[in-house]
């Protein structure tokens, strides 16, 4: 049996970026969680690991070395045409709530995903 674990977010507004992600992801706010210090957002089905935010003194500085990707597509094989339509619509969502689109990166003649950043820089991909 696997553990349980949460992915942890330094941050300098927990609430603000837990908001983002939770929509973005489709997860709620933990109960109990809130703190203008801490937020954690949580999968309503509880099948995907929670998110904590926690405030930190300092902005953030370089590249992040772990991400999320965001897989709107699903898995493959893939409906090309209908896979980009998916990726530029929730860029487009996603714009819309905070986030800056850096991006696009090809797989040849297709769209392979997108790099955005979130509303504090942090840096994610669209799939």
């Amino acid at each position: 049996m696997g553990v349980h674990w949460t992915l942890g977010y330094d941050a300098s507004d927990p609430q603000r970026l837990a908001s983002f992600w939770a929509d973005a992801l489709g997860y709620v706010s933990e109960p109990g969680y809130d703190d203008d210090d801490a937020a954690s957002i949580i999968d309503p089905d509880q099948r995907q690991p929670a998110i904590g935010f926690l405030r930190v003194p300092e902005g953030k500085t370089a590249k992040n070395r772990v991400h999320i990707d965001i897989r709107v597509a699903g898995e493959p094989p893939w409906d090309m045409v209908e896979r980009e339509r998916l990726i530029r619509a929730t860029v487009s969502d996603l714009s819309s709530a905070g986030a800056v689109e850096v991006r696009e990166e090809r797989y040849g003649a297709h769209l392979g995903h997108v790099v955005m950043r979130d509303p504090e820089g942090n840096e994610f991909c669209v799939a």
